[in-house]
């Protein structure tokens, strides 16, 4: 018997909306730039009695009676150069159950909204559950992203043909976290992207004077900025040395973290942020930063997962 750990695969989340097509692209590209098999997941609502007594109709729990599953596994079935491919159904609650598809995965894809979303929504329930509670790193993949590697230019792409790709790090000086700085550096690396950091201080510094007022100070800033330059640089040396292959900006900018990021997503493939938590009495709320830049980001967003699960 072989000693090897199976392979972690790329999950999807599919449910044949237009939201979930495009993450389906965005999982194909994931798969294999990185070599894995790719399971494509549709999550069906159970059956369950109304509330005067009938009940919904019956669902049939075979994999070729899902339209859902039927149609993606017959658009993909001339596709070259495909992932080896997992089909599978999962009978439950999408917005419970979609998060729990992670377990086990290498990255869990899914599109901002789904056939249950409203138009004017950025992201719907299933993707925020997804993105705070799933044990893996989670993209959410907008209608309208950048292009991923290996998608076909057609007019009107908003990626011009030649532009240098590039992936965003969203990178927290005081509190930086070794897996966000790695999957970013990964993601990359795999893209043949530049990886341009971001990383935020408070800023402009004021200063109190003799008259009683608040003025900027240039001193102050410039020390600020020295100091957080200098945090960065320690934080990302060990994978720079890594992963010498990447091409790695720095941007120290004064600010507010949440929209130098959803700045920089304009011209990004992809967005890179952790996953920081607060606990809460009912459950756990996602950081501020995180949960702004998942919400008004143009390109896919990755979160990362701080904690151990």
């Amino acid at each position: 018997m072989s000693g090897d750990a199976p392979v972690e695969p790329v999950v999807v989340a599919v449910d044949g909306s237009a939201g979930s097509d495009h993450a389906l692209e965005w999982a194909l590209t994931a798969a294999r730039l990185r070599g894995t098999p790719l399971r494509i997941v549709h999550v069906r609502q159970y059956a369950m009695p109304l509330a005067d007594g009938p009940h919904m109709p019956t669902i049939d729990h075979r994999l070729d009676a899902d339209p859902v599953i039927d149609r993606t596994r017959r658009a993909l079935e001339r596709r070259p150069e495909l992932p080896p491919l997992d089909f599978a159904v999962v009978e439950g609650a999408p917005g419970r159950d979609v998060p729990r598809l992670g377990d086990g995965a290498r990255l869990l894809v899914l599109g901002s909204r789904g056939r249950g979303g409203f138009a004017s929504l950025l992201l719907g329930s299933k993707g925020l559950a997804s993105a705070r509670e799933a044990a893996c790193p989670v993209v959410v993949v907008r209608p309208g992203d950048k292009l991923t590697a290996g998608d076909e230019l057609t007019a009107g792409d908003e990626l011009a043909a030649g532009a240098e790709p590039c992936v965003v790090l969203g990178l927290d000086a005081l509190s930086p976290h070794d897996e966000t700085i790695g999957f970013a550096f990964e993601e990359a690396a795999l893209r043949g992207a530049v990886l341009r950091v971001v990383c935020a201080y408070p800023g402009p510094v004021l200063v109190y004077t003799a008259t009683g007022d608040f003025v900027t100070s240039a001193e102050a800033d410039a020390a600020t900025s020295a100091r957080y330059t200098e945090l960065a640089g320690e934080q990302l040396a060990p994978f720079q040395e890594r992963y010498p292959q990447v091409n790695v900006e720095k941007q120290i900018l004064p600010g507010d973290a949440a929209g130098l990021l959803v700045e920089a997503s304009r011209d990004a493939e992809l967005v890179v942020v952790g996953r920081h938590q607060t606990r809460m009495p009912l459950g756990r709320l996602m950081g501020s930063v995180t949960n702004a830049v998942l919400l008004h980001a143009r390109g896919a967003v990755a979160v990362v997962p701080l904690e151990s699960r």
